[in-house]
């Protein structure tokens, strides 16, 4: 049962960071309340005091620069991301990460804000943001800062943000030529959070022989999504193989943090690690080749 709350309703960004400020550990921040509001039934969190920012025309935005890349405000839904044309030409991974998410209703009223913020380890959109070296930016009522998005998740459902402090934007930079980024992830029921889920990013050189740069990014499989960093430098240097990719997708399956619950044991999802990596991996090379 929720408990009983004040519902604050801020006029502006200026007000809701005022709040925060104000009433600090006694208050939650609610977007679209597809998570805050599930927890708040089990009885897990109790604030005194809900402030509502799913209505900031300050947040809700999708903007795209040839230099600074694109920028998308914390309260744009999910939906909007998926429908974006400028998305779409520009970074058709976020179209086919968003398609998977959950239902169409979920899609229609969740943010990206409030999904990163909630810090599932499972989440979707975490595992691409990372491969796509995007940084958040983030503020209170006296300061904004921005630092890497990998480095925003600390633990499960545990974020960098301080006390008073509220995601304001995505940042992603402009893709370099030769890259490509691919999202894969195993769930048992479509659109369900997944399993195990493989963010897979590869830039080629100018001759679109060898690997320059790769991220692989693995979701579901640790407290936070956990770059597999020494698989990802095998890849450096290297021409694609069948036996390359055996090779670093094992690397990656080692690399995993996985734990038991009732979907999967932690051997099964090494397992599909090492599968979903080398998918991923093959996927992201063979765009990057053909990629301008």
């Amino acid at each position: 049962m929720i408990r009983d709350f004040v519902y604050l309703s801020p006029s502006g960004l200026k007000e809701a960071l005022t709040f925060l400020s104000e009433y600090k550990d006694k208050c939650k921040i609610i977007g679209g309340g597809q998570s805050l509001l599930i927890l708040m039934r089990q009885g897990l969190v109790s604030p005194e005091y809900l402030i509502d920012i799913k209505h900031l025309k300050e947040l809700n935005y999708i903007h795209f620069d040839s230099k600074e890349g694109l920028k998308i405000g914390a309260t744009t839904t999910h939906r909007a991301i998926e429908k974006s044309s400028l998305i779409n030409e520009h970074f058709p991974v976020l179209i086919n990460m968003e398609q998977n998410l959950a239902s169409i209703q979920t899609r229609n009223w969740g943010t990206i804000g409030g999904n990163l913020a909630h810090a599932d380890p499972a989440g979707d959109p975490g595992p691409v943001l990372i491969a796509l070296k995007a940084i958040v930016k983030v503020a209170n009522k006296d300061r904004e800062r921005t630092l890497p998005i990998e480095e925003f998740f600390l633990d499960y459902f545990e974020t960098a943000l301080e006390e008073g402090e509220l995601l304001l934007e995505i940042q992603i930079p402009v893709t370099p030529p030769k890259t490509a980024t691919v999202y894969e992830k195993f769930n048992i029921i479509k659109n369900e959070q997944a399993i195990v889920s493989v963010a897979a990013s590869i830039t080629l050189d100018k001759n679109g022989l060898n690997c320059t740069d790769a991220r692989i990014v693995l979701g579901a499989s640790a407290p936070i999504p956990k770059r597999a960093k020494e698989a990802e430098q095998m890849l450096v240097g290297q021409k694609l193989t069948d036996g390359l990719l055996d090779q670093v997708s094992k690397k990656a399956s080692e690399e995993a943090e996985p734990v038991a619950d009732i979907h999967a044991t932690e051997e099964y999802r090494r397992y599909l690690v090492q599968v979903l990596t080398k998918k991923t991996l093959k996927n992201a090379w063979k765009q990057a080749e053909a990629s301008a």
